[in-house]
């Protein structure tokens, strides 16, 4: 007979269970391969659209996905140092969408438009 409810569900979660991998066929290409994606969608999004929301929103893209990467080798290498360079950048990531929005807010106050081509005169 089968058991159902909690107690099922966390027994078959436990570490000690034989036969049952729930990711055995992830490799480290894998992750790669999501990271090369999500760096290449931000690239293309940051290049080719000019609303500035859009092209910050592409840039925190290429930070998850350089994220992805640093975890992936860390795993790969057994050690935590893939995690914490990850906290550093995600810090570095909270910082520059805190400026990035003030800057929008600034920049749409003054012009009335996002678009980055508008902008292109306050170039020095």
């Amino acid at each position: 007979m089968m058991a159902f409810g909690a107690d099922a569900f966390f027994s078959a979660l436990t570490l000690g269970q034989t036969g049952f991998e729930p990711m055995a066929g992830v490799t480290l290409y894998h992750y790669l391969f999501v990271s090369a994606a999500m760096m290449a969608i931000g690239v293309v999004g940051f290049l080719s659209r000019r609303n500035l929301i859009i092209m910050f929103l592409c840039t925190e893209l290429m930070f998850q996905g350089a994220a992805l990467a640093l975890i992936a080798f860390g795993r790969l290498h057994l050690n935590h140092s893939g995690e914490v360079f990850v906290i550093i950048v995600l810090t570095v990531a909270a910082a520059e969408a805190a400026l990035a929005l003030g800057l929008v807010v600034y920049l749409f106050r003054r012009k009335e438009t996002l678009d980055s081509l508008a902008w292109a005169e306050l170039k020095g």
